[in-house]
């Protein structure tokens, strides 16, 4: 659960635009902008090594901004990274309070093993669903120890923490587990005898 909120300070940004972004980013800052409960977007810059620290590894990471004095709790909305090399290029921030529930969606994780001679797939990468801002699971966990072939895990078979409630419709599958592929007998032979074949001879 994302009960506990990690401080990141930031000042108001005077500067806008493109040419100011890149500036900021090569003074190792983040452009940031923060938003919610009827107020105007403010514009904010934060320091690049400690906002990817603090963002790593939660897509829905709560954060109190200490801007200039000023704390505001916000839960992180949008987060973009640079392509190719680790970084962190923007954030979007959703003001929050700790008596609120959010709608978010929290990524599916798969642990166990299915049963022998069976696969998994992940049919629903992330679930939505409501929680209190400051109780928002980093994860929902589905266990797939021995389940057979031919099952379906749907999003009604999903164990929630309390107080959090699944948005995503109850039956929309979730994980599926199947047989794993097997080559037919046919297609085994024909691959041997195409192997075993030289090629052949260009006539003269």
């Amino acid at each position: 659960m994302a009960t506990n909120t990690v401080t990141l300070n930031a000042t108001d940004r005077n500067e806008l635009g493109k040419g100011s972004s890149r500036r900021a980013r090569r003074a190792g800052q983040v452009p940031a902008v923060v938003y919610g409960h009827g107020t105007e977007p403010r514009h904010v810059l934060l320091d690049e090594h400690a906002t990817r620290l603090a963002l790593r590894g939660n897509e829905n990471a709560l954060v109190e901004l200490n801007i200039d004095g000023e704390t505001l709790l916000a839960l992180t909305k949008d987060v973009q990274r640079h392509p190719i090399r680790p970084g962190v290029q923007h954030v979007d921030f959703l003001l929050v309070n700790r008596t609120e529930k959010v709608e978010v969606e929290v990524p599916v994780v798969v642990t166990g093993e299915p049963a022998p001679g069976t696969i998994h797939i992940i049919e629903l990468a992330h679930v939505l669903v409501s929680a209190p801002a400051i109780a928002i699971p980093e994860t929902i966990d589905v266990d797939i120890t021995g389940v057979e072939a031919g099952s379906a895990i749907r999003v009604s078979d999903l164990t929630l923490p309390d107080d959090v409630e699944a948005m995503t419709d109850a039956d929309t599958d979730v994980v599926n587990v199947t047989l794993e592929a097997v080559a037919a007998p046919e297609e085994e032979e024909t691959a041997e005898a195409a192997e075993g074949e030289a090629p052949a001879a260009d006539a003269e």
